[in-house]
Protein backbone atom coordinates (compact mmCIF):
# COMPACT_ATOMS: atom_id res chain seq x y z
CA UNK A 1 0.00 0.00 0.00
CA UNK A 2 1.58 3.50 -0.74
CA UNK A 3 0.23 6.74 -0.46
CA UNK A 4 0.06 7.77 -4.32
CA UNK A 5 -1.52 4.64 -5.74
CA UNK A 6 -4.09 4.94 -2.95
CA UNK A 7 -5.12 8.43 -3.33
CA UNK A 8 -5.61 7.62 -6.85
CA UNK A 9 -7.43 4.94 -6.43
CA UNK A 10 -10.34 7.29 -4.15
CA UNK A 11 -10.14 10.12 -6.86
CA UNK A 12 -11.32 7.34 -9.72
CA UNK A 13 -14.09 6.28 -7.69
CA UNK A 14 -12.25 2.85 -7.42
CA UNK A 15 -12.80 2.16 -3.85
CA UNK A 16 -13.70 4.37 -0.68
CA UNK A 17 -12.27 4.78 2.65
CA UNK A 18 -15.20 2.96 4.11
CA UNK A 19 -15.04 0.54 1.88
CA UNK A 20 -11.34 0.23 2.49
CA UNK A 21 -11.35 0.20 5.88
CA UNK A 22 -14.33 -2.34 6.49
CA UNK A 23 -12.17 -4.62 4.31
CA UNK A 24 -9.23 -3.95 6.14
CA UNK A 25 -10.48 -4.27 10.25
CA UNK A 26 -12.19 -7.71 8.87
CA UNK A 27 -9.04 -9.11 7.82
CA UNK A 28 -7.06 -7.73 11.25
CA UNK A 29 -10.13 -9.53 13.55
CA UNK A 30 -9.50 -12.65 11.46
CA UNK A 31 -5.60 -12.38 12.44
CA UNK A 32 -5.43 -11.89 16.36
CA UNK A 33 -2.36 -14.22 16.24
CA UNK A 34 -0.13 -12.33 14.69
CA UNK A 35 -0.57 -9.71 17.69
CA UNK A 36 0.26 -6.66 15.77
CA UNK A 37 -2.52 -4.57 17.59
CA UNK A 38 -2.85 -4.21 21.45
CA UNK A 39 -6.37 -2.28 20.78
CA UNK A 40 -7.83 -2.55 17.41
CA UNK A 41 -10.59 0.46 16.56
CA UNK A 42 -14.23 -1.13 17.06
CA UNK A 43 -16.46 0.00 14.19
CA UNK A 44 -18.31 2.38 17.03
CA UNK A 45 -14.89 3.98 17.36
CA UNK A 46 -13.90 4.41 13.78
CA UNK A 47 -17.00 6.18 12.49
CA UNK A 48 -16.38 9.46 13.47
CA UNK A 49 -13.37 9.12 11.06
CA UNK A 50 -14.90 7.72 8.53
CA UNK A 51 -17.71 10.03 8.63
CA UNK A 52 -15.97 12.90 8.22
CA UNK A 53 -14.63 12.32 5.21
CA UNK A 54 -17.69 11.51 3.78
CA UNK A 55 -18.88 15.33 2.45
CA UNK A 56 -15.34 15.99 1.44
CA UNK A 57 -13.33 15.22 -1.73
CA UNK A 58 -10.21 13.17 -1.83
CA UNK A 59 -8.14 16.77 -3.10
CA UNK A 60 -9.35 18.15 0.17
CA UNK A 61 -6.83 16.47 2.35
CA UNK A 62 -3.31 15.57 1.79
CA UNK A 63 -4.32 12.30 3.36
CA UNK A 64 -7.76 11.78 2.62
CA UNK A 65 -8.61 8.18 3.90
CA UNK A 66 -5.12 7.01 4.42
CA UNK A 67 -4.94 3.89 7.06
CA UNK A 68 -2.42 4.45 9.43
CA UNK A 69 -1.32 2.90 12.84
CA UNK A 70 0.03 4.10 15.98
CA UNK A 71 2.59 2.41 18.67
CA UNK A 72 0.78 2.18 21.99
CA UNK A 73 2.86 4.40 23.84
CA UNK A 74 1.35 7.51 21.44
CA UNK A 75 -2.17 8.98 22.42
CA UNK A 76 -5.12 8.55 20.55
CA UNK A 77 -8.35 10.08 22.70
CA UNK A 78 -10.62 7.68 24.23
CA UNK A 79 -8.36 5.08 23.52
CA UNK A 80 -6.32 3.41 26.08
CA UNK A 81 -2.48 3.87 26.00
CA UNK A 82 -0.77 0.70 27.45
CA UNK A 83 3.07 1.14 26.61
CA UNK A 84 2.70 -2.66 26.81
CA UNK A 85 1.93 -2.75 30.30
CA UNK A 86 -1.90 -3.62 31.29
CA UNK A 87 -1.50 -2.24 35.33
CA UNK A 88 0.46 1.17 33.82
CA UNK A 89 -2.74 1.87 31.48
CA UNK A 90 -5.09 5.18 31.03
CA UNK A 91 -7.20 6.43 28.48
CA UNK A 92 -6.20 10.14 27.45
CA UNK A 93 -8.80 12.60 26.46
CA UNK A 94 -6.92 13.92 23.62
CA UNK A 95 -4.82 12.51 21.01
CA UNK A 96 -0.71 13.24 20.96
CA UNK A 97 -0.36 16.40 18.56
CA UNK A 98 1.29 14.40 16.02
CA UNK A 99 -1.83 12.26 16.02
CA UNK A 100 -3.28 15.34 15.69
CA UNK A 101 -1.54 16.44 12.60
CA UNK A 102 -2.38 13.68 10.77
CA UNK A 103 -5.89 13.05 11.63
CA UNK A 104 -6.65 16.66 10.63
CA UNK A 105 -4.82 15.85 7.03
CA UNK A 106 -7.07 12.64 6.66
CA UNK A 107 -5.58 9.82 7.72
CA UNK A 108 -7.67 7.09 9.52
CA UNK A 109 -6.20 5.06 12.66
CA UNK A 110 -6.86 1.65 12.39
CA UNK A 111 -5.58 0.83 16.46
CA UNK A 112 -2.48 0.81 18.80
CA UNK A 113 0.08 -1.78 18.36
CA UNK A 114 2.05 -3.79 19.82
CA UNK A 115 5.88 -3.03 21.25
CA UNK A 116 8.30 -3.87 23.84
CA UNK A 117 7.07 -2.94 27.41
CA UNK A 118 7.83 0.65 27.86
CA UNK A 119 9.24 0.98 24.54
CA UNK A 120 12.52 -0.89 26.13
CA UNK A 121 14.27 -3.34 23.84
CA UNK A 122 14.99 -3.20 20.36
CA UNK A 123 13.60 -7.26 19.87
CA UNK A 124 9.76 -7.16 19.35
CA UNK A 125 9.49 -10.03 21.84
CA UNK A 126 8.99 -7.84 25.36
CA UNK A 127 5.12 -7.63 25.62
CA UNK A 128 2.77 -9.69 27.58
CA UNK A 129 0.24 -8.94 24.40
CA UNK A 130 2.12 -11.32 22.47
CA UNK A 131 4.82 -10.99 19.54
CA UNK A 132 3.84 -9.76 16.35
CA UNK A 133 4.70 -12.24 13.83
CA UNK A 134 7.71 -11.43 11.25
CA UNK A 135 6.24 -11.55 7.97
CA UNK A 136 9.20 -13.20 6.39
CA UNK A 137 10.13 -15.88 8.31
CA UNK A 138 8.16 -16.58 11.70
CA UNK A 139 10.99 -18.04 13.81
CA UNK A 140 12.73 -14.63 13.23
CA UNK A 141 11.86 -10.97 15.68
CA UNK A 142 10.66 -8.53 14.05
CA UNK A 143 12.36 -5.83 15.80
CA UNK A 144 11.57 -3.55 18.89
CA UNK A 145 10.11 -2.06 20.38
CA UNK A 146 8.07 -0.87 17.39
CA UNK A 147 7.56 -3.83 16.50
CA UNK A 148 3.41 -3.67 15.76
CA UNK A 149 3.74 -0.51 13.67
CA UNK A 150 6.76 -1.86 11.43
CA UNK A 151 4.80 -5.17 10.87
CA UNK A 152 1.19 -3.41 10.27
CA UNK A 153 2.62 -1.74 7.23
CA UNK A 154 4.88 -4.67 6.37
CA UNK A 155 1.83 -6.97 5.96
CA UNK A 156 -0.12 -4.29 4.52
CA UNK A 157 -2.77 -3.52 6.67
CA UNK A 158 -1.69 0.54 7.19
CA UNK A 159 0.04 2.83 5.03
CA UNK A 160 2.22 4.26 7.53
CA UNK A 161 2.74 4.15 10.90
CA UNK A 162 4.15 5.62 13.69
CA UNK A 163 6.37 5.14 16.27
CA UNK A 164 8.88 6.26 18.89
CA UNK A 165 12.93 5.77 18.51
CA UNK A 166 15.39 6.49 21.82
CA UNK A 167 17.96 3.76 21.07
CA UNK A 168 16.71 2.74 17.36
CA UNK A 169 13.29 1.11 17.68
CA UNK A 170 12.37 3.30 14.61
CA UNK A 171 14.97 1.91 12.47
CA UNK A 172 15.59 -1.75 13.57
CA UNK A 173 12.23 -2.79 12.84
CA UNK A 174 12.68 -1.18 9.59
CA UNK A 175 15.13 -3.42 8.61
CA UNK A 176 13.53 -6.64 9.68
CA UNK A 177 10.01 -5.42 7.86
CA UNK A 178 11.92 -3.98 4.82
CA UNK A 179 10.42 -0.73 5.02
CA UNK A 180 11.67 2.95 5.14
CA UNK A 181 12.04 3.93 8.42
CA UNK A 182 12.22 7.96 9.44
CA UNK A 183 14.38 8.45 12.86
CA UNK A 184 13.73 12.37 12.77
CA UNK A 185 15.45 14.85 14.43
CA UNK A 186 14.86 14.98 17.92
CA UNK A 187 12.08 17.74 18.85
CA UNK A 188 10.83 17.99 14.98
CA UNK A 189 8.11 15.90 15.68
CA UNK A 190 6.20 16.66 18.85
CA UNK A 191 6.59 14.38 21.95
CA UNK A 192 3.05 15.95 23.61
CA UNK A 193 0.72 12.90 24.27
CA UNK A 194 3.54 10.32 23.95
CA UNK A 195 4.83 7.90 27.20
CA UNK A 196 8.35 9.11 27.53
CA UNK A 197 11.48 6.29 27.84
CA UNK A 198 13.86 8.80 27.82
CA UNK A 199 12.07 12.24 27.83
CA UNK A 200 15.27 14.04 27.07
CA UNK A 201 16.39 11.62 23.38
CA UNK A 202 12.54 10.67 22.57
CA UNK A 203 11.38 11.18 19.14
CA UNK A 204 8.15 9.77 17.00
CA UNK A 205 9.30 7.89 14.19
CA UNK A 206 7.68 6.89 10.51
CA UNK A 207 7.27 3.40 9.07
CA UNK A 208 6.75 3.52 5.22
CA UNK A 209 6.72 1.50 2.58
CA UNK A 210 8.40 4.30 0.05
CA UNK A 211 10.74 7.31 0.71
CA UNK A 212 7.73 9.35 -1.00
CA UNK A 213 5.40 8.31 1.28
CA UNK A 214 7.50 9.38 4.00
CA UNK A 215 8.37 12.46 3.42
CA UNK A 216 4.85 13.44 2.82
CA UNK A 217 4.04 12.48 6.34
CA UNK A 218 7.10 13.70 7.85
CA UNK A 219 6.14 17.07 6.52
CA UNK A 220 2.22 16.86 7.94
CA UNK A 221 3.63 15.69 11.31
CA UNK A 222 5.90 17.95 12.01
CA UNK A 223 5.65 21.35 13.42
CA UNK A 224 6.72 23.30 16.38
CA UNK A 225 4.61 22.66 19.24
CA UNK A 226 4.89 24.97 22.53
CA UNK A 227 3.32 22.59 24.53
CA UNK A 228 6.23 20.89 24.33
CA UNK A 229 10.01 21.85 25.79
CA UNK A 230 12.12 19.64 23.80
CA UNK A 231 9.89 20.72 20.36
CA UNK A 232 12.21 22.41 17.57
CA UNK A 233 11.20 24.86 15.03
CA UNK A 234 12.81 23.92 11.95
CA UNK A 235 15.61 26.27 11.14
CA UNK A 236 14.46 28.66 8.51
CA UNK A 237 17.87 28.51 6.55
CA UNK A 238 18.36 24.73 5.61
CA UNK A 239 21.84 23.49 5.51
CA UNK A 240 23.73 23.40 2.62
CA UNK A 241 22.18 21.36 -0.57
CA UNK A 242 23.27 18.19 -1.48
CA UNK A 243 21.97 19.25 -5.21
CA UNK A 244 26.05 19.33 -6.05
CA UNK A 245 26.76 15.63 -5.14
CA UNK A 246 26.96 13.66 -1.62
CA UNK A 247 30.11 13.16 0.12
CA UNK A 248 29.02 9.98 2.28
CA UNK A 249 31.36 8.64 5.08
CA UNK A 250 31.85 4.59 5.80
CA UNK A 251 33.57 3.34 8.65
CA UNK A 252 36.87 1.28 8.00
CA UNK A 253 36.34 -2.75 7.93
CA UNK A 254 37.92 -3.08 11.37
CA UNK A 255 34.82 -1.18 12.44
CA UNK A 256 32.10 -2.56 11.15
CA UNK A 257 30.66 -5.68 13.13
CA UNK A 258 28.02 -7.94 11.84
CA UNK A 259 28.36 -11.00 14.63
CA UNK A 260 29.28 -13.49 12.38
CA UNK A 261 26.51 -12.66 9.57
CA UNK A 262 28.61 -12.87 6.50
CA UNK A 263 25.58 -12.65 3.68
CA UNK A 264 24.92 -8.95 5.93
CA UNK A 265 28.45 -7.84 5.51
CA UNK A 266 28.13 -8.81 1.83
CA UNK A 267 25.13 -6.70 1.50
CA UNK A 268 26.81 -3.86 3.15
CA UNK A 269 29.79 -3.71 0.68
CA UNK A 270 27.02 -4.34 -2.10
CA UNK A 271 25.32 -0.68 -0.78
CA UNK A 272 28.45 1.27 -1.04
CA UNK A 273 28.57 0.22 -4.47
CA UNK A 274 25.25 1.25 -4.63
CA UNK A 275 25.62 4.50 -3.04
CA UNK A 276 28.54 5.51 -5.59
CA UNK A 277 26.06 4.54 -7.89
CA UNK A 278 23.71 7.11 -6.62
CA UNK A 279 25.55 10.17 -7.00
CA UNK A 280 27.84 9.82 -3.69
CA UNK A 281 31.49 10.10 -3.49
CA UNK A 282 32.75 7.59 -0.59
CA UNK A 283 35.07 8.90 2.20
CA UNK A 284 36.42 6.42 4.93
CA UNK A 285 35.63 8.34 8.36
CA UNK A 286 36.43 6.83 11.92
CA UNK A 287 32.85 5.95 13.32
CA UNK A 288 34.87 5.32 16.88
CA UNK A 289 33.18 8.15 18.94
CA UNK A 290 29.87 7.55 17.92
CA UNK A 291 30.24 3.92 18.83
CA UNK A 292 31.49 4.91 22.69
CA UNK A 293 28.66 7.60 22.61
CA UNK A 294 26.45 4.37 21.72
CA UNK A 295 27.28 2.30 25.11
CA UNK A 296 26.49 5.39 27.21
CA UNK A 297 22.74 5.05 26.87
CA UNK A 298 22.17 2.04 28.75
CA UNK A 299 25.80 1.88 30.76
CA UNK A 300 24.61 5.47 31.83
CA UNK A 301 22.38 7.32 33.48
CA UNK A 302 19.50 7.73 31.22
CA UNK A 303 17.95 4.47 32.35
CA UNK A 304 17.34 6.60 35.34
CA UNK A 305 14.44 8.39 32.95
CA UNK A 306 13.54 5.39 32.28
CA UNK A 307 12.65 5.02 36.04
CA UNK A 308 10.82 8.25 36.17
CA UNK A 309 8.01 6.31 33.43
CA UNK A 310 7.64 2.81 35.20
CA UNK A 311 9.59 3.18 38.41
CA UNK A 312 6.60 3.87 40.80
CA UNK A 313 4.85 0.60 39.04
CA UNK A 314 7.69 -1.03 39.53
CA UNK A 315 8.41 -0.16 43.12
CA UNK A 316 4.22 -0.72 44.25
CA UNK A 317 3.74 -4.03 41.87
CA UNK A 318 6.61 -5.36 40.71
CA UNK A 319 4.67 -8.30 39.19
CA UNK A 320 3.24 -5.96 36.81
CA UNK A 321 6.22 -5.31 34.84
CA UNK A 322 8.55 -8.16 32.60
CA UNK A 323 11.13 -9.36 34.39
CA UNK A 324 13.13 -8.27 31.61
CA UNK A 325 12.29 -4.77 31.64
CA UNK A 326 12.49 -4.47 35.32
CA UNK A 327 16.00 -5.25 35.76
CA UNK A 328 17.01 -3.18 32.98
CA UNK A 329 14.62 -0.17 34.42
CA UNK A 330 14.82 -0.79 38.35
CA UNK A 331 18.18 0.03 39.08
CA UNK A 332 17.62 3.60 37.24
CA UNK A 333 17.00 5.07 40.88
CA UNK A 334 20.49 3.80 42.03
CA UNK A 335 22.49 6.31 40.31
CA UNK A 336 23.85 9.59 41.69
CA UNK A 337 23.50 13.39 40.32
CA UNK A 338 27.69 12.61 40.06
CA UNK A 339 27.46 10.23 37.74
CA UNK A 340 24.33 11.84 35.47
CA UNK A 341 26.98 15.08 35.05
CA UNK A 342 30.05 12.67 34.13
CA UNK A 343 27.87 10.95 31.35
CA UNK A 344 26.61 14.18 29.85
CA UNK A 345 30.22 15.56 29.76
CA UNK A 346 31.20 12.62 27.96
CA UNK A 347 28.28 12.74 25.61
CA UNK A 348 29.63 16.37 24.92
CA UNK A 349 33.21 15.52 24.74
CA UNK A 350 31.90 13.05 21.96
CA UNK A 351 29.93 15.92 20.03
CA UNK A 352 33.15 17.47 19.92
CA UNK A 353 35.01 14.63 18.84
CA UNK A 354 32.49 13.92 15.82
CA UNK A 355 32.56 17.63 14.17
CA UNK A 356 35.59 17.25 12.48
CA UNK A 357 33.67 14.09 10.63
CA UNK A 358 30.92 16.65 9.74
CA UNK A 359 33.50 19.02 7.64
CA UNK A 360 34.66 16.09 5.42
CA UNK A 361 31.36 14.70 4.82
CA UNK A 362 27.33 15.05 4.60
CA UNK A 363 26.54 12.07 5.96
CA UNK A 364 27.39 8.48 6.73
CA UNK A 365 26.33 4.99 5.76
CA UNK A 366 26.14 1.98 8.12
CA UNK A 367 23.82 -0.67 8.76
CA UNK A 368 21.02 -0.48 10.50
CA UNK A 369 21.78 -3.97 12.45
CA UNK A 370 24.78 -5.85 12.18
CA UNK A 371 22.48 -9.23 12.04
CA UNK A 372 18.61 -10.40 12.83
CA UNK A 373 18.25 -13.54 15.80
CA UNK A 374 15.35 -15.50 15.75
CA UNK A 375 13.81 -15.38 18.97
CA UNK A 376 14.92 -18.78 20.09
CA UNK A 377 18.02 -17.04 20.29
CA UNK A 378 16.71 -13.89 21.76
CA UNK A 379 15.13 -16.31 24.43
CA UNK A 380 18.05 -17.66 25.64
CA UNK A 381 19.93 -14.29 25.91
CA UNK A 382 18.09 -11.81 25.81
CA UNK A 383 20.12 -9.05 27.03
CA UNK A 384 23.38 -8.96 25.19
CA UNK A 385 22.11 -9.66 21.81
CA UNK A 386 19.12 -6.67 22.11
CA UNK A 387 22.82 -4.64 22.60
CA UNK A 388 24.27 -6.39 20.02
CA UNK A 389 21.23 -5.13 17.84
CA UNK A 390 21.97 -1.42 18.81
CA UNK A 391 25.52 -0.97 17.93
CA UNK A 392 24.86 0.95 14.96
CA UNK A 393 21.76 2.76 16.53
CA UNK A 394 21.78 4.01 20.42
CA UNK A 395 24.47 7.36 19.38
CA UNK A 396 21.88 8.91 17.03
CA UNK A 397 19.71 10.82 19.41
CA UNK A 398 22.63 11.77 22.10
CA UNK A 399 24.62 13.16 19.40
CA UNK A 400 21.64 15.17 17.90
CA UNK A 401 21.18 13.15 14.20
CA UNK A 402 18.82 12.61 12.20
CA UNK A 403 18.13 9.23 10.14
CA UNK A 404 16.93 7.42 7.90
CA UNK A 405 16.41 3.50 7.69
CA UNK A 406 16.27 2.11 4.35
CA UNK A 407 16.18 -1.62 2.56
CA UNK A 408 19.44 -2.51 1.10
CA UNK A 409 18.40 -6.00 0.34
CA UNK A 410 17.96 -9.99 1.25
CA UNK A 411 19.70 -12.70 3.77
CA UNK A 412 19.64 -16.03 2.72
CA UNK A 413 17.28 -16.96 4.50
CA UNK A 414 14.77 -14.65 2.96
CA UNK A 415 14.88 -11.86 5.34
CA UNK A 416 15.07 -8.04 4.77
CA UNK A 417 18.04 -6.58 5.89
CA UNK A 418 18.78 -2.41 5.62
CA UNK A 419 21.32 0.23 6.08
CA UNK A 420 20.58 3.78 7.58
CA UNK A 421 22.22 6.68 6.12
CA UNK A 422 22.46 9.59 9.22
CA UNK A 423 23.45 13.40 9.12
CA UNK A 424 23.42 16.04 11.90
CA UNK A 425 20.51 17.98 13.22
CA UNK A 426 17.81 19.08 10.65
CA UNK A 427 18.79 17.24 7.36
CA UNK A 428 15.88 14.94 7.41
CA UNK A 429 14.72 16.11 3.91
CA UNK A 430 18.37 16.02 2.95
CA UNK A 431 18.68 12.46 3.96
CA UNK A 432 15.30 11.73 1.82
CA UNK A 433 16.00 13.26 -1.09
CA UNK A 434 19.38 11.47 -1.32
CA UNK A 435 17.19 7.92 -0.56
CA UNK A 436 14.89 8.74 -3.47
CA UNK A 437 17.65 7.49 -5.55
CA UNK A 438 17.49 4.71 -3.91
CA UNK A 439 16.36 1.23 -5.89
CA UNK A 440 14.52 -1.17 -4.45
CA UNK A 441 15.44 -4.53 -3.72
CA UNK A 442 13.13 -7.82 -4.53
CA UNK A 443 13.72 -11.01 -2.72
CA UNK A 444 13.59 -13.22 -5.95
CA UNK A 445 14.63 -10.58 -8.53
CA UNK A 446 17.13 -8.00 -9.29
CA UNK A 447 16.76 -4.50 -7.54
CA UNK A 448 14.48 -1.73 -9.39
CA UNK A 449 15.39 1.75 -10.02
CA UNK A 450 13.91 4.29 -7.71
CA UNK A 451 10.76 4.91 -8.45
CA UNK A 452 9.42 8.60 -9.45
CA UNK A 453 9.48 10.60 -6.81
CA UNK A 454 8.13 14.53 -6.05
CA UNK A 455 11.17 16.61 -5.24
CA UNK A 456 11.98 16.32 -1.40
CA UNK A 457 12.60 20.06 -0.05
CA UNK A 458 12.76 20.95 3.37
CA UNK A 459 9.34 23.14 4.12
CA UNK A 460 10.72 26.71 4.74
CA UNK A 461 9.56 29.78 3.31
CA UNK A 462 11.33 30.50 0.20
CA UNK A 463 11.50 32.82 -3.02
CA UNK A 464 12.33 31.97 -6.29
CA UNK A 465 15.02 33.45 -7.89
CA UNK A 466 16.45 32.96 -11.47
CA UNK A 467 20.30 33.03 -12.23
CA UNK A 468 21.34 33.12 -16.00
CA UNK A 469 25.81 33.36 -15.45
CA UNK A 470 28.02 32.53 -12.82
CA UNK A 471 25.58 31.12 -10.42
CA UNK A 472 24.77 28.55 -12.63
CA UNK A 473 24.65 24.70 -11.40
CA UNK A 474 28.40 23.59 -12.23
CA UNK A 475 29.58 27.13 -12.21
CA UNK A 476 32.08 29.03 -9.96
CA UNK A 477 29.36 30.71 -8.30
CA UNK A 478 27.22 28.37 -7.94
CA UNK A 479 28.17 27.40 -4.01
CA UNK A 480 26.90 30.77 -3.03
CA UNK A 481 23.19 28.99 -3.73
CA UNK A 482 23.83 25.93 -2.45
CA UNK A 483 25.83 26.74 0.90
CA UNK A 484 22.24 28.62 1.73
CA UNK A 485 20.20 25.45 1.68
CA UNK A 486 18.68 26.81 -1.98
CA UNK A 487 17.87 23.77 -4.17
CA UNK A 488 17.53 23.99 -8.13
CA UNK A 489 13.88 24.46 -8.97
CA UNK A 490 14.10 24.02 -12.46
CA UNK A 491 15.88 24.77 -15.65
CA UNK A 492 13.72 27.20 -18.49
CA UNK A 493 14.44 30.15 -21.28
CA UNK A 494 12.97 34.19 -20.64
CA UNK A 495 10.96 35.00 -23.42
CA UNK A 496 12.92 36.52 -26.60
CA UNK A 497 13.33 39.92 -25.10
CA UNK A 498 16.73 40.16 -23.57
CA UNK A 499 20.26 41.35 -24.57
CA UNK A 500 23.16 39.26 -22.44
CA UNK A 501 26.37 40.88 -22.33
CA UNK A 502 29.89 40.21 -20.82
CA UNK A 503 30.07 42.62 -17.91
CA UNK A 504 34.02 43.49 -17.51
CA UNK A 505 36.08 42.15 -14.64
CA UNK A 506 37.23 38.43 -13.65
CA UNK A 507 37.28 35.96 -13.13
CA UNK A 508 34.25 35.54 -12.05
CA UNK A 509 33.32 36.12 -15.28
CA UNK A 510 29.62 37.39 -15.13
CA UNK A 511 27.22 38.73 -17.25
CA UNK A 512 24.63 41.28 -17.58
CA UNK A 513 20.57 40.53 -18.80
CA UNK A 514 19.02 43.90 -19.69
CA UNK A 515 15.43 43.70 -21.56
CA UNK A 516 15.21 45.40 -25.02
CA UNK A 517 12.02 46.65 -26.56
CA UNK A 518 13.51 44.84 -30.23
CA UNK A 519 16.28 42.94 -30.85
CA UNK A 520 16.90 40.54 -27.71
CA UNK A 521 16.68 36.76 -27.51
CA UNK A 522 15.69 33.94 -25.55
CA UNK A 523 18.55 33.21 -22.77
CA UNK A 524 18.94 30.14 -20.45
CA UNK A 525 18.07 30.62 -16.88
CA UNK A 526 17.78 28.35 -13.64
CA UNK A 527 15.33 29.06 -11.26
CA UNK A 528 16.23 28.39 -7.89
CA UNK A 529 14.57 28.31 -4.77
CA UNK A 530 16.39 30.08 -1.94
CA UNK A 531 15.64 30.37 1.61
CA UNK A 532 13.85 33.75 2.83
CA UNK A 533 16.26 33.77 5.95
CA UNK A 534 19.08 33.53 3.70
CA UNK A 535 17.90 36.09 0.61
CA UNK A 536 19.49 38.88 2.26
CA UNK A 537 22.78 37.89 2.86
CA UNK A 538 22.77 36.47 -0.90
CA UNK A 539 21.92 39.51 -2.11
CA UNK A 540 24.51 41.29 -0.53
CA UNK A 541 26.98 40.21 -2.12
CA UNK A 542 25.52 40.69 -5.90
CA UNK A 543 27.73 43.94 -7.17
CA UNK A 544 26.51 46.94 -9.41
CA UNK A 545 25.66 46.99 -12.19
CA UNK A 546 23.79 43.68 -11.17
CA UNK A 547 20.29 43.78 -9.36
CA UNK A 548 17.67 41.92 -8.23
CA UNK A 549 14.10 42.90 -10.64
CA UNK A 550 11.11 40.36 -12.60
CA UNK A 551 12.40 38.83 -15.56
CA UNK A 552 10.03 37.72 -18.23
CA UNK A 553 9.95 33.86 -19.19
CA UNK A 554 8.78 32.10 -22.12
CA UNK A 555 5.53 31.67 -20.90
CA UNK A 556 4.56 35.00 -20.37
CA UNK A 557 5.08 34.57 -16.45
CA UNK A 558 7.64 36.62 -14.29
CA UNK A 559 9.75 35.34 -12.25
CA UNK A 560 12.52 37.61 -9.27
CA UNK A 561 16.49 37.53 -11.41
CA UNK A 562 19.40 38.88 -11.87
CA UNK A 563 19.02 42.08 -14.18
CA UNK A 564 21.15 44.77 -15.22
CA UNK A 565 21.54 48.02 -15.79
CA UNK A 566 21.37 49.14 -19.31
CA UNK A 567 24.35 51.32 -18.99
CA UNK A 568 26.56 48.01 -18.34
CA UNK A 569 25.96 47.39 -22.23
CA UNK A 570 28.20 50.35 -23.62
CA UNK A 571 31.23 48.77 -24.36
CA UNK A 572 30.30 45.44 -23.48
CA UNK A 573 30.47 42.19 -25.63
CA UNK A 574 27.64 41.37 -26.74
CA UNK A 575 26.56 37.57 -26.15
CA UNK A 576 23.00 37.19 -26.81
CA UNK A 577 23.33 34.94 -29.60
CA UNK A 578 25.05 32.36 -27.81
CA UNK A 579 21.95 31.89 -26.15
CA UNK A 580 23.62 30.92 -22.96
CA UNK A 581 26.37 31.80 -20.58
CA UNK A 582 27.27 28.13 -20.36
CA UNK A 583 27.97 28.94 -24.22
CA UNK A 584 30.09 31.56 -23.54
CA UNK A 585 32.14 29.86 -20.75
CA UNK A 586 32.42 26.75 -23.10
CA UNK A 587 33.62 29.28 -26.20
CA UNK A 588 36.23 30.68 -23.42
CA UNK A 589 37.26 27.24 -22.93
CA UNK A 590 37.60 26.00 -26.13
CA UNK A 591 40.07 29.33 -27.31
CA UNK A 592 42.13 28.84 -23.95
Amino acid sequence: MNLSDLLTDYRNGTTTPRALITSLLQQLRGDADHAIFIHLLTDREIEPFLANLESLPPDDLPLYGVPFAIKDNIDLAGIPTTAACPAFAYTPETSATVVQRLLAAGAIPLGKTNLDQFATGLVGVRSPYGTPVNPWHPDYIPGGSSAGSAVAVARGFAAFSLGTDTAGSGRVPASFNHLVGVKPTCGLLSTTGVVPACRTLDCVSIFANTVADAALVLGIASAFDPADPYSRPLPAQPARSWSGGIRLGVPPPEQLEFFGNAAAASLFTAAIATARDAGAEIVEIDLSPFLETARLLYEGPWVAERYLTAGALITSDPEAVLPVIRDIIGPGNQGTAAQAFRAAYQVAANKRRTAPVWETVDAILTPTAGTIYTKAEVAADPVRLNSNLGRYTNFMNLLDLAALALPAGFLPTGLPWGITLFAPAFTDWHLLEFASRWPVPHLESPPTPAPACPPIHPPVPTLEIAVCGAHLSGLPLNSQLTSRGAWLVRSTQTAPVYQMVRLPGGPPWRPGLIRRTAGGGAIEIEIWAVPLAAVGSFLAGIPAPLGLGRVLLGDGSTVCGFVCEAIAAEGAEDITNLGSWRAWVKKLTAGA
